[in-house]
């Protein structure tokens, strides 16, 4: 208003000197003039007055306006009147959006300058202290504390909030999660995000890899993460693969097949049957079943089919070993036959046990076959012309086991690659060297106890590196290299469990009733199987166990095929085979 008129809330254009007179609750407005000689000047505007809270009006959420600061002004549609103390009493003039460019500026010149009161140090920010003046160049300017500093911009931007709709809203929080938030794994090198990964366990690094496609690519080219955690799992570790992403999905293979072992859900069940006499003696190679009965007739089987590939007539088989082209076996008619496979022909017999032969082992390269018999006596044989070469002599028990095997570690005895013959009974195992002296001497006897009090079981391991053998007292095992026992693992309830197969990692066991798998580096079980009921022979030659590679390691490829083997009372075999990978 420029020349005067109502104060109050009617609208009459001309000015109060007009003489006229004005409706009652009117007062009349002076016209705007200088300050007048010797008057007081009017005190400054509160320097937050712009920061009041803001009232509901039609328009929205508006700042209280002080008296006279000329906010509100537009056009005669808009306009309103303002109370003595300042407030607002009626819809301002302007809406949100004439106001809210005025109020923006003001904020931003006070993030920028904003002249505070200094805070004294003793009062810690909690009184004001007078303002001091500054030099010259600083004229108007307040010093303030940097706490009191961080108020008030704290202060602005809960006011700049409160006056913000939906859609700044929105663009505030979108900008504040780029400025705020930091995905270490993209900002950081390679090197140092694997460095932090290692710290992880593998399945809180499969948690992180649903956070994002970068986190995944990170984390699943972590190759040393996953290396340790196949190994943690017993798995075995190829360093020749280059691809990044290989270790991530063999340890989700991994831990599915620990997860079937533990949950007893690993295995599966099959039955072989052709035979019409009870099964005495089993061999398994690559893949291949080999079973002689006591119907005088010798099978070779194809595991994975369950078919007969060949079937021949022999003698009395007590036990079997075979390779491609032929077949050895030994007989409870004291001796030992070779047997070509095609046509089912004798290729060879040796004669000269005077007890059942009980095992047999034969190489092809030394041109030697050996075999243990119950007439307590271990013969080696020329393979190719049937001669006996050497009986060895020094059981005083049934000879269950002979093996023959290279040497892999070095002794004061024996160097690596040399060929050594191991032979055992109920409570001994021999070492003998493979020569052609007559009545050669036993380089070393194992046993459990001096007085015989411990018996072994009928099941020797031997890989060259190590000897192992089962007894009612625990698992044994030597260091082949200075025959001394290395441990012996001692699981509950063990004087019934015996030896299948050893290895580096795991160790297969059974008793009457369950398969068992024990994790050698905790020596605890960790898997279980149910068994029917069988014939377990007291020589060990009617079961065995399958696949052995997996002992030392399972890699996702060497857990197939037969697991063990053994024969029934109705002349049939158990099978208990590796269940394929869900």
């Amino acid at each position: 208003m420029t020349s005067g008129g109502c104060a109050g809330s009617c609208r009459l254009p001309r000015a109060a000197s007009s003489g006229e007179r004005l409706p009652s609750g009117c007062r009349p407005v002076r016209p705007a003039q200088g300050p007048r000689r010797g008057a007081r000047p009017a005190p400054p505007l509160p320097r937050r007055a712009w920061l009041r809270r803001p009232v509901p009006s039609e328009g929205g959420l508006l700042p209280r306006v002080p008296a006279g600061c000329g906010a509100g002004r537009g056009s005669a549609r808009n306009r309103s009147c303002c109370g003595s103390d300042g407030r607002k009493e009626a819809p301002v003039r302007a809406g949100l959006w004439g106001a809210a460019p005025a109020v923006a500026a003001a904020c931003r010149r006070t993030l920028r300058a904003w002249p505070l009161p200094e805070v004294s140090a003793a009062a810690h920010g909690t009184r004001r202290a007078a303002p001091a003046a500054v030099g010259s160049s600083g004229a108007g300017r307040l010093r303030s504390s940097p706490w009191c500093l961080r108020a008030e911009k704290n202060e602005t931007l809960d006011h700049l909030i409160s006056l913000s709709g939906a859609v700044q809203l929105r663009h505030l929080s979108n900008n504040l999660e780029i400025l705020l938030k930091r995905d270490f794994l993209k900002l950081l090198p390679l090197e140092l995000s694997f460095y932090l990964l290692k710290w992880l366990d593998p399945q809180t690094l499969l948690t992180c890899c649903l956070v994002s496609k970068q986190w995944n690519k990170v984390i699943s080219a972590c190759t040393e993460v996953w290396q340790t955690a196949c190994k943690n799992l017993g798995w075995q570790i190829d360093d020749s693969v280059q691809d990044p992403l290989h270790w991530k999905k063999v340890y989700l293979k991994a831990i599915l097949r620990m997860k079937q072992l533990k949950d007893h859900e690993a295995f599966e069940t099959s039955s072989l049957i052709g035979h019409s006499a009870r099964v005495y003696a089993l061999y398994y190679k690559d893949g291949l079943l080999c079973t002689g009965s006591d119907d005088l007739s010798a099978k070779l089987w194809d595991v994975s089919t369950g078919q007969c590939i060949y079937g021949i007539q022999t003698h009395t088989c007590a036990t079997v070993k075979f390779d491609e082209q032929k077949l050895v076996t030994g007989s409870f008619d004291n001796t030992v036959a070779c047997w070509e496979w095609s046509s089912g022909a004798k290729t060879q017999h040796f004669r000269g046990h005077t007890g059942a032969v009980f095992s047999v082992d034969y190489n092809d390269e030394l041109d030697i076959l050996v075999s243990g018999s119950a007439d307590f006596t271990v013969k080696v044989w020329a393979l190719s012309t049937g001669t006996c070469l050497n009986t060895l002599t020094g059981h005083t028990e049934w000879v269950t086991k002979v093996v023959l095997q290279k040497c892999k570690v070095k002794s004061l005895m024996h160097s690596p690659g040399d060929y050594i013959l191991l032979s055992a009974d109920k409570y001994e195992i021999k070492i003998w060297p493979i020569g052609r002296e007559i009545n050669c001497k036993c380089l070393k006897t194992l046993s459990v106890s001096e007085d015989r009090s411990i018996s072994l079981q009928p099941r020797l391991h031997f890989d060259g590196k190590y000897i192992v053998c089962s007894s009612a007292l625990g698992l044994y095992q030597w260091d082949f290299a200075s025959y001394d026992i290395l441990r012996v693992i001692k699981p509950p309830d063990f004087s019934n469990v015996s030896l299948l197969g050893f290895g580096e990692i795991f160790a297969l066991l059974f008793d009457n009733r369950y398969l068992y798998i024990m994790d050698l580096r905790t020596e605890k079980l960790i898997s279980r199987w149910p068994l029917p009921e069988y014939r377990k022979s007291k020589r060990g030659s009617s079961f065995l166990a399958g696949e052995m590679s997996w002992l030392n390691g399972l890699n996702g490829q060497n857990d197939t095929g037969l697991v063990f083997a053994t024969s029934m009372p109705d002349h049939s075999i158990h099978l208990v085979l590796w269940k394929e990978h869900g």
